[in-house]
């Protein structure tokens, strides 16, 4: 059993992300205010999009956009099983039904095939989800969003920094929702971002995360206004603080650092697991041209393993080695077989990933030395469970 973990993710907070924050504290304004309004701007810039609306989580910004574009009960939204519950949720929680396509087992993103394949008349929207830092096929999904009218909401949680075919994803101009989770690759502590090219639907969302009210607290402040607040739609509480977005700026700033470093730890894994015949490493989703390299995902040979993946998780953690679990197929959760009868087999491919995938440890502060640290506990437990 060893006493130093290494942990699966750690955000990399510098010194200019904390004087902003103590600045923050000592100017009285803590809530929305000119730090958000300066982060909104830079992401915009960063992605290439006209609009970027922070939100509280990128939980939030998915709600906000798919209310905002009218989906609602009748409605049917395609998306993935293969993916973090919140994105089904959404759905949901708005009356709406996911549908699920089938993924590539080899990038494990949802294909315009399988997309097809589930189109109903009921269909009003496609939201797929650019894995792991990866980014889906976006061109073909958009053509066949426009050619039968649908609606495109990219989930580009795992994606800020990514580019698809010479193009970061949200530059596209639909409506792509980010995450700034700690474990992403910036952070606001916790907070989100949707970004649009829709001047209306920009407003849209404002106005929807803050209680649908006709001006926000830094409005009224900086104009030293005394304003009748007036409701022009029933709205919710997801505005994105000044203290968040003082790490939000600069972690920004950072980001091309950040993803430079990803990209050479994930090359040195590449390496130094091509010998090791129980791990399989994922494929290149063809039209990525930057690679975020949000999580290093590999999959397990169970073929040749004495246990589960669950168990083979369990001996890494004996060796001090964090893991994520990136996903458990969410049609197979509890409450999405109970409401929709979805039983094993439903979604063969994306099944076979949920029973094997493992996320290794990935992020800028890793020596190499922490790489070959996984590495050889990963050929440990495999000579300890190998057949």
């Amino acid at each position: 059993m060893s006493d130093d973990k290494l942990p699966f993710s750690k955000p990399s907070i510098g010194e200019d992300e904390i004087r902003e924050v103590v600045e923050v504290l000592r100017s009285g304004w803590i809530t929305s205010g000119p730090r958000v309004k300066r982060f909104e701007a830079d992401f915009a810039q960063y992605v290439g999009a006209q609009h970027a609306v922070s939100v509280t989580s990128c939980t939030a910004g998915l709600h906000l956009a798919l209310l905002a574009h009218g989906i609602g009960p009748g409605d049917e939204v395609v998306t993935t099983a293969m993916t973090w519950p919140a994105t089904v949720n959404m759905i949901e929680l708005l009356g709406a039904k996911p549908v699920f396509a089938e993924i590539d087992r080899g990038t494990l993103e949802i294909t315009p095939e399988s997309v097809e394949a589930v189109l109903t008349e009921a269909t009003r929207a496609i939201l797929p989800v650019h894995f792991a830092g990866q980014a889906v096929d976006l061109d073909a999904l958009a053509k066949i969003a426009t050619r039968d009218d649908l609606v495109l909401i990219e989930d580009a949680a795992h994606a800020v920094g990514t580019e698809y075919k010479g193009r970061r994803i949200g530059s596209d101009g639909r409506t792509t929702c980010f995450s700034f989770h700690p474990i992403k690759n910036i952070t606001t502590g916790e907070g989100g971002m949707v970004t649009t090219d829709d001047s209306a639907l920009a407003e849209r969302l404002r106005l929807l995360r803050f209680h649908g009210v006709n001006r926000d607290a830094w409005s009224r402040y900086a104009k030293m206004e005394t304003v009748r607040d007036e409701t022009l739609m029933p709205g919710f509480k997801y505005n994105l603080t000044d203290l968040q977005a003082a790490l939000g700026i600069h972690q920004l700033a950072r980001l091309d650092g950040f993803i430079e470093r990803r990209a050479e730890l994930a090359s040195l894994y590449l390496e130094t697991l091509a010998d090791i015949d129980v791990v399989s490493t994922r494929t290149l989703a063809e039209g990525t041209t930057r690679h975020a390299w949000h999580l290093f995902v590999v999959t397990l040979e169970l073929e040749k393993l004495r246990c589960d993946r669950d168990r083979f998780v369990e001996l890494l953690g004996e060796r001090g080695i964090g893991t994520g679990l990136h996903f458990t197929a969410v049609h197979l959760h509890r409450h999405y077989r109970e409401r929709y009868g979805f039983e094993p087999g439903d979604l063969p491919e994306t099944e076979w990933a949920s029973d094997r995938v493992i996320s290794l440890p990935l992020f800028p502060d890793m020596r190499e030395a922490d790489v070959a640290r996984v590495c050889e506990a990963l050929r440990d437990v495999a000579r300890e469970v190998g057949r």
